[in-house]
């Protein structure tokens, strides 16, 4: 159980890595992308080796007491340099700026990685300590540097990657938003790490005893690492929900469009092994609701939008949303009628194809058809607007009507 927490905590990291492989084999060469696999990588390798299982299994297969440390401590040095070259190439900015910066970031912690083994191997510290490392060899010569490098390292990472990524907060929004405030939650944890350790060594070396800060404290603290890494996965899995939660909101105006008794019109068939790409299956309902208004351009009857927008206005809807509740019943009529003359049956005069946007632009809060010539716009926000009005009462029974009228006709 003592290393439970960390295991379970690589895993997660680890799972949201698998995740990536496929993208990040078709983008191999994507800076952006190689930085982010690295940092849930180093991430989940920094759980593992920090395990106090793990450093006594490291330190008995390789004989040498305590080298699960300057394992440890190089796996955090490289988990700050991943992050900050992460964040370098998230910012973006000249290309050439970009690289040049990355690669001093890279090659000044590679530096301070091979210093930390160097300094390990020329001092003493015959006698294994799992968890109180830090303070047991405070004192020691070259292990002693060797402590103070990692935390400084670690400490100038952390520092420098919460200033950039509160900075850049103020200029974004939505999901990468809320991931940089993750990623700022998560660093000053971090942060509080680096000096809960500093503080506890620098007691040490004064004659005081505060090792309890080092072995109870700082461990805790280190849960920015977790917040950190959910802040890098969370611009990858936010657009992700908010497809799929776009994908269920247009169900009913789908379902409206894509063929009446269970028929589907229109429809792609799509493989078993796309069934995790929200993206792809969205993209396929969009593209049915498109089909199908385009289907009915011909038999939207006008007077059908009117009364119903009527009866919202008079049962307390807004003038935007009575104009959404008419284009809905209008729809769902012709959906359901599904005539194929230009003209309706009723008398009124139907819309042509140029005058689709009608249905769709409510997100430009159209009031009422204009005569002339339109653009088609089947935007995501007028269709969702529109699916959601299909549910409304008004466009119940506008359809009630219609199927009244049709049963007549016919």
């Amino acid at each position: 159980m003592n290393g439970l927490i960390y295991y379970l905590a690589a895993v997660i990291l680890w799972m949201g890595l698998a995740a990536q492989l496929p993208d990040l084999r078709r983008h191999r060469r994507d800076p952006l992308k190689r930085s982010f696999c690295a940092v849930i990588l180093i991430a989940g390798l920094c759980f593992v080796l920090g395990a106090p299982p793990t450093v006594a299994l490291v330190n008995d297969l390789t004989g040498i007491p305590n080298v699960a440390a300057p394992l440890t401590y190089g796996a955090v040095t490289a988990f700050g340099a991943a992050s900050l070259i992460l964040i370098v190439h998230w910012r973006g900015s000249d290309p050439t700026k970009v690289r040049r910066t990355a690669r001093a970031w890279l090659f000044s912690y590679l530096g301070v990685i091979v210093a930390e083994g160097v300094l390990f191997t020329l001092g003493d510290a015959p006698v294994e300590r799992r968890s109180d490392f830090d303070t047991y060899y405070a004192s020691t010569p070259f292990i002693r540097e060797m402590i103070v490098l990692y935390l400084t390292a670690h400490t100038v990472a952390a520092v420098t990657t919460t200033l950039l990524c509160w900075r850049w907060t103020r200029k974004v929004k939505r999901w990468t938003r809320g991931s940089l405030a993750l990623l700022v939650v998560g660093w000053l944890f971090t942060s509080a790490y680096g000096v809960v350790k500093s503080v506890a060594l620098t007691a040490h070396w004064l004659g005081h005893q505060w090792d309890g800060l080092s072995t109870s404290v700082a461990p805790l603290v280190a849960v920015g690492s977790c917040l950190a890494s959910a802040g890098y996965i969370l611009p990858l899995v936010g657009p992700r929900v908010d497809s799929a939660i776009t994908f269920v909101r247009l169900r009913p105006l789908f379902c409206l469009l894509s063929g009446q008794s269970g028929r589907r019109r229109g429809v792609a068939a799509l493989s078993w092994r796309t069934i995790g790409d929200v993206e792809l299956r969205l993209t396929t309902r969009e593209t049915a609701i498109r089909d199908g208004l385009k289907r009915l351009a011909g038999q939207l009857d006008d007077q059908v939008r009117q009364r119903a927008a009527r009866e919202a206005l008079a049962a307390g809807s807004s003038a935007a949303d009575a104009e959404v509740i008419g284009l809905a019943a209008m729809v769902a009529v012709a959906a359901l009628a599904e005539a194929p003359s230009p003209v309706a049956r009723t008398g009124t005069i139907g819309l042509s194809v140029g005058d689709v946007d009608v249905v769709v632009s409510v997100s430009a809060r159209v009031r009422r058809p204009v005569a002339g010539p339109r653009s088609l716009d089947t935007g995501q926000p007028s269709l969702l607007s529109l699916s959601r009005a299909v549910r409304t009462p008004i466009v119940d029974a506008a359809i009630q009507s219609g199927g009244s009228v049709v049963r007549q006709l016919s």
